[in-house]
């Protein structure tokens, strides 16, 4: 066989390599981890996505009894190296991340990680930005203050981090009523049954247009 056609049939290896190869996430995760756990099942069959991390801020954190449970390994990371030191890029790289996904993670990203992961971090917040989000806006304390405001909906954003809290790009938003009777644990529920069931398919579609 020429140089020439060995060569161009090399190319062609490599380039259907690339193409094979999934796209690793790493999931970024400070409580029980529910949300963690449905995009560890949602992508466990797919051949486009895996997540191939965990990365927690809390030593007992439901997420790392489903990081070991999903055989995933996981990272306990640093306040003082997080946000003062190497912000814990290099070790991403090293594990060849593609994406962060963001799944009630409570710290602020530091802005190098931010820019070290152009538009390739993802956050989910549960409510309807851009109201009820910013510092201390997480879990129940929206849902709290969204029950008191007499809204009559509520929901959920996807969207891009930016340097802002709940202030990138929203990506997509799905809405649910909130009714008279609802109270804050009737509301959160709600809102989890949105995030579970949307939160994994869009990550999807964002990563590979919906071809898993």
């Amino acid at each position: 066989m020429p140089n020439k056609v060995l060569g161009s049939f090399v190319k062609k290896l490599q380039r259907k390599k690339v193409r094979n190869k999934k796209h690793r996430l790493a999931v970024f995760a400070s409580g029980a981890g529910s949300n963690a756990k449905k995009i560890i099942e949602y992508f466990g069959k797919s051949n486009a996505v895996e997540v191939a991390l965990i990365v927690c801020n809390k030593p007992d954190a439901g997420v790392l009894v489903i990081a070991e449970i999903s055989n995933i390994p996981y990272i306990l990371i640093d306040k003082e190296r997080f946000f003062r030191g190497d912000h814990y890029i290099d070790e991403l790289k090293k594990e060849e991340i593609d994406f962060i996904i963001l799944a009630g993670f409570l710290w602020k990203l530091p802005s190098e990680l931010i820019k070290a992961y152009p538009n390739k971090i993802i956050n989910i917040h549960p409510a309807l930005l851009p109201k009820y989000g910013g510092k201390g806006m997480y879990g129940q304390f929206v849902h709290e203050t969204v029950i008191k405001a007499e809204e009559k909906e509520s929901g959920i954003s996807i969207h891009y981090v930016d340097e802002q809290y709940d202030h990138g790009e929203v990506i997509c938003q799905v809405a649910c009523d909130v009714n008279e009777t609802d109270d804050k644990d009737s509301l959160a529920k709600k809102i989890h049954a949105l995030e579970h069931a949307n939160y994994p398919a869009v990550i999807e579609k964002i990563i590979t247009g919906g071809h898993s």
